[in-house]
């Protein structure tokens, strides 16, 4: 039978290695796409930005955009899932076999690889509207596979599907990731040379205010 001191000391061993279990396995690893620009910076970006009407979707197809590209032996969404998940294991063929991905989109944490979309911040449709109808398909290529870029992250399937096409005005992540998603969309946009519409900018604007 077990003392008080001892039950006390099981009692303190367990929850420490609940605690410990939790940092180790449970805490979120968020995502970080490269050079996201401070506030001031996006600010500074948003307004340098043409304003303009959006374009028509004439001509538009996914297949104008190619993606992924593969470098190094890992596609461009393979290098994006190593990036930005927690724990992240892969097999010979660059494809993650376990780990877990943190969605800042709606705070979801996904423990399959199949169950992570590679969202593009700036859609691929989106940016047609705003000037890509007249690039190049290498132009668009390179936008589609953009790694130097905040222009890509692992996020849930769910999230992905409900953002669509839709800029700002339309659709925004959970309240707590709106500064950094509009500092993103801003410098994806300004990197891109991509014009914004009057209800974007406002949504953009407003965005940068929970900064």
């Amino acid at each position: 039978m077990l003392t008080r001191a001892r039950r006390r000391a099981t009692v303190l061993i367990t929850a420490l290695c609940t605690a410990l279990l939790f940092v180790l396995l449970g805490q979120p690893a968020t995502a970080a796409p490269p050079n996201i620009p401070s506030a001031a910076t996006a600010r500074t970006e948003l307004n340098a930005l043409r304003v303009a009407a959006e374009g028509s979707m004439t001509g538009y197809s996914r297949d104008l955009f190619p993606h992924w590209t593969s470098s190094g032996g890992c596609t461009t969404r393979q290098t994006v899932l190593k990036r930005d998940g927690n724990n992240v294991v892969v097999g010979s063929n660059c494809q993650p076999t376990s780990g877990s991905w943190y969605s800042p989109f709606d705070g979801v944490t996904v423990t399959s690889a199949s169950g992570v979309d590679i969202d593009h911040i700036v859609p691929l449709a989106e940016a047609w509207r705003s000037g890509a109808n007249s690039w190049t398909t290498d132009t668009r290529r390179a936008f589609a596979n953009d790694l130097s870029n905040p222009q890509l992250i692992a996020v849930s399937a769910s999230s992905n599907r409900s953002k669509g096409d839709q800029d700002p005005a339309d659709w925004k992540p959970v309240s707590s990731y709106q500064c950094t998603y509009a500092r993103m969309w801003i410098r994806a946009k300004y990197r891109w040379n991509l014009s914004v519409d009057t209800a974007e900018k406002s949504a953009l604007t407003t965005m940068l205010g929970t900064c």
